[in-house]
């Protein structure tokens, strides 16, 4: 089976060389650029961009958008139908999994969520068509890039969509490289809008090439306003040393999330309510995503014990597990994992009180740590650390140096706590706060890694007080 990935706009030629990825029975073939075609698309899009995607009003751009995510929800859809046949193939994931993780994804991406999206960040979208006026007096326009760069990711399918419609909305010129890991819904979305309104087919393009291939990368890289980048710490240390120092660079990096669970839900009625809701993040693209769990804290005295809990998690992956099966790991994740496994089961030696929970086939894996309080990010692909605590002020010194690398934490707690533990884990750096259960699904507009979504895309323009009070004295109109 083979499938087309990559989109490239109307450049004057049709020959490329083609790049094949193999996935398991499919074949994916995707245009390898050479640089002057590369340049050729730089061209294209940033002249498209300047004269027709910027023509758009953020109203035309939003229904646009609105249309794409309507077409992709509708599983009868002929890319719906693509991505729920294909994504399996590519990815690994269940496809039950990545059926009901779309439409929960997609639904970011309505009308009103996006214009909820806008409206966060800018408070009036209108900025982005045209001076508004300020309260302190002046106008004021946001005005985006020429060209973003786009880096990929993909370990989450159809995660590159966050950016890509921010590029949209701010009416910039985007080009995308997908991951060799998932290269097919970006090149899907693109092909859509381009039907849905075929005037933006020459505003964006979607491409590949070899992770490090600085003869590409720097064709790329010169002509962009703004590369934004997503990988683990060090490909994005290493993107940084090659982009030029008149680009600015948005990297999203590696990142730790946790859950946080109070003894208020853990009563005999609430627990396994809540060890559901816990276990759901952990299955869900098997941790793959920065905002999955790597481990629970869990407070002490509840009617539930945090061993206790630690067993009710185990039960919930064992059977949402038969649902929604893991992914095949790699040969070099297995044994990663069977080591690590290996590894906590020897240490039952020395800390008895411990426990380690799992099927034979290491299918998931929960960890109850009885011991001093620990900050132990999991090797991921369902497998969870369960850690008791008296009190958040406990956790706070434990969690604090890791700072840089905080972000969601899943919350099962009572309202009072909620409020006050968010703001101690504020202070050290965490950047969202959620339901447990919701935690692999941000809200339209939520601040990644703390930023804006649009903001740290746009400049803005200002025309002072002085300036309009001093063009009414050449006004044909003054006596």
């Amino acid at each position: 089976m083979r499938e087309s990935a990559g989109y490239i706009p109307d450049i004057g030629e049709e020959k490329f060389e083609q790049k094949i990825l193999k996935f398991r029975e499919l074949e994916v073939e995707i245009p390898l650029l050479s640089e002057q075609q590369m340049n050729r698309v730089i061209e294209t899009v940033k002249k498209a961009s300047a004269e027709t995607l910027k023509s758009f009003s953020i109203k035309e751009m939003v229904d646009i958008i609105d249309e794409a995510a309507e077409r992709l929800l509708d599983r009868s859809s002929y890319y719906r139908q693509k991505a729920e046949k294909l994504l399996p193939l590519v990815t690994g994931y269940d496809e039950e999994m990545i059926r009901l993780a779309l439409t929960s994804y997609l639904k970011s991406f309505r009308k009103h969520e996006l214009q909820r999206f806008i409206t966060e960040d800018l408070g009036n979208p209108l900025l982005l068509d045209e001076f508004q006026p300020r309260i302190k007096g002046g106008f004021s326009k946001a005005v985006g890039p020429e060209l973003i760069t786009h880096i990929w990711s993909g370990n989450v399918p159809a995660l590159p969509l966050w950016s890509f419609i921010s590029g949209l909305l701010v009416k910039a010129g985007n080009i995308g490289k997908v991951s060799s890991a998932e290269p097919l819904f970006a090149s899907w979305f693109a092909h859509l809008l381009a039907d849905i309104e075929p005037k933006l087919a020459d505003c964006f393009a979607v491409v590949w090439w070899k992770g490090g291939d600085e003869e590409r990368e720097q064709s790329v890289f010169e002509q962009s306003s703004l590369v934004i980048g997503y990988g683990g710490n060090r490909s994005l240390q290493s993107l940084q040393s090659r982009i030029p120092i008149t680009t600015r660079f948005l990297p999203f990096g590696h990142k730790v999330s946790f859950g946080l669970i109070s003894n208020a839900a853990l009563d005999s009625q609430k627990a396994w309510g809540t060890a559901h809701q816990a276990a759901l993040d952990v299955i869900r693209y098997d941790q793959q995503g920065c905002y999955s769990p790597h481990f629970f804290y869990v407070q002490k005295g509840g009617k539930v014990t945090p061993r206790e809990f630690a067993r009710y998690i185990a039960t919930e992956l064992d059977n949402l597990g038969k649902r929604y099966p893991r992914r095949a790991l790699s040969m070099e994740e297995s044994s990663s994992l069977a080591s690590w496994r290996q590894k906590e089961e020897v240490s039952l030696f020395v800390n008895s009180d411990n426990e380690v929970l799992g099927d034979s086939a290491n299918q998931w894996v929960v960890v109850y740590d009885e011991g001093t309080i620990g900050f132990n990010p999991s090797p991921l692909n369902r497998v969870i650390r369960v850690i008791g605590f008296e009190t958040i002020e406990d956790l706070l010194p434990v969690i604090k140096p890791y700072r840089a690398f905080l972000q969601t934490v899943g919350m099962a707690c009572s309202p009072k706590e909620l409020f006050t533990w968010a703001d101690l884990l504020g202070g050290i750096g965490v950047t969202r706060i959620t339901a447990l259960g919701t935690m692999t699904s941000p809200e339209a507009g939520w601040h990644h890694d703390g930023r804006f979504n649009l903001l740290d895309l746009i400049s803005m323009v200002d025309i002072e007080s002085s300036a309009e009070e001093g063009s009414e004295r050449f006004a044909p109109y003054v006596d």
